[in-house]
């Protein structure tokens, strides 16, 4: 499979949780409380809650009110395929059993074997089980993931970044990170998965935006995500494959109303990143150099502390989902893809749930994601971009002429 770049289609988000039809075979509330009582009596003693939160958000790193809504999205797709899983003790999985299977799969960062033996099945059901699960929530949740289609909800998170620091008609912050995987001995032969330190790596490049879906925005949504490409890629080059490039450059995206500087000066709607992205119309880096003059200084202060909702968003997916986090061991390259995109989907739908179960946990959110990378500059300068770069750096330090 190619890589994954940000989906176009627009959906409306639905994130009303229908608890009596979660099951196709009628189950209501009451019976998923059921599954809980028999489900941890089975791993009693296995896993210690975590300071603030009960057994069950420690396990699967979500509230009862997600997981259901969860299971919401999923049990159509994964009900209406005819494989049968089943307990050591040879008893049917439920669609609950599946899906808490495949959330500790990808949120613990245990191994086939751990998972497992921690629910009592064997290896390849855990794999084919997390497979499915990853079909179905991309297919049923990617609407968790787009970019903002309407103009309030656009205006309120421009409102929210220009509140951080003060940058005004911000949409978004982009940052990238590598997701590390173990290949074999005869997988290394292809040097093409070689990235700058000589691992093996994809690298996830995010948009991020503000405010109701997914790739992260001010409130560390993720807006739209690239994925799948050699770690050897520079952010540059990943930024010019994907989607959300063809559409800026053409002015299909970042194209709301511009905003007022000054009698003379307009700013464009615009996206920030570090100096590994180039200097664009729509997408403003900081200046380089050291001894910079204070209007410069000051712009830098301001352009990093807005940005800086970028990474902790993606030190936050790898928090949460931990099969992303540290390295794979021999994963499928073609399906790696897409269980970054499920995990992104993830992030955004706890978010947009609300869920108080991710408030609670220690997640750093200031943690570096991407340790032991050498951060690269981009020479790429674009001389328009260079003066609306400048005319904000005064507007923001109140120089700018009249």
């Amino acid at each position: 499979m190619g890589p994954i770049r940000g989906n176009k289609k627009k959906r409306k988000i639905d994130l009303k949780v229908d608890i009596d039809n979660v099951f196709a075979s009628g189950s209501s509330e009451e019976g998923g409380i059921d599954w809980w009582d028999e489900f941890s009596k089975r791993i009693a003693g296995s896993v210690s809650p975590s300071k603030g939160l009960d057994q069950f958000e420690t396990i699967f790193k979500v509230s009862r009110k997600t997981f259901n809504y969860i299971c919401s999205l999923v049990t159509e797709p994964m009900m209406t395929k005819s494989s049968n899983y089943l307990f050591l003790n040879g008893k049917s999985m439920s669609i609950k059993d599946q899906v808490a299977l495949a959330l500790r799969r990808l949120s613990s960062g245990d191994s086939l074997i751990g998972v497992a033996n921690f629910f009592g099945t064997n290896h390849s059901t855990v794999s084919q089980v997390t497979w499915r699960f990853v079909e179905a929530i991309e297919e049923h949740g990617l609407h968790h993931l787009q970019w903002p289609s309407k103009e309030d909800e656009m205006s309120q998170i421009k409102s929210k970044f220009e509140n951080m620091r003060g940058l005004p008609n911000c949409c978004g912050a982009i940052d990238s990170t590598h997701i590390m995987m173990l290949l074999s001995a005869s997988d290394r032969s292809i040097d093409v998965w070689l990235d700058r330190k000589d691992n093996h790596s994809m690298i996830l490049q995010t948009f991020i935006s503000v405010f109701l879906q997914a790739i992260v925005d001010p409130d560390m949504r993720f807006r739209d995500i690239v994925t799948g490409w050699p770690g050897k890629m520079n952010e540059a080059t990943v930024l010019q494959k994907s989607t959300f490039f063809d559409l800026a450059e053409k002015h299909e995206r970042l194209n709301g109303p511009k905003l007022k500087l000054s009698e003379k000066a307009q700013l464009q709607e615009y996206i920030v990143g570090d100096s590994a992205f180039p200097l664009l119309p729509w997408l403003i880096t900081p200046y380089q150099g050291r001894d910079l003059p204070e209007t410069k200084s000051e712009f830098n202060k301001r352009h990093f502390a807005t940005r800086l909702v970028a990474q902790r968003a993606l030190a936050r997916l790898k928090d949460m989902w931990k099969m992303i986090q540290g390295v794979m061991w021999r994963p499928d390259k073609h399906r790696l893809p897409r269980v970054i995109l499920a995990c992104c989907i993830l992030h955004n739908i706890v978010i947009d749930m609300e869920d108080d179960a991710v408030d609670e946990m220690a997640l750093s959110l200031t943690r570096q994601h991407d340790l032991g990378y050498r951060p690269e500059v981009c020479e790429t300068a674009d001389n328009n971009a260079s003066l609306s770069r400048e005319k904000l750096a005064l507007y923001l330090s109140g120089r700018l002429p009249a």
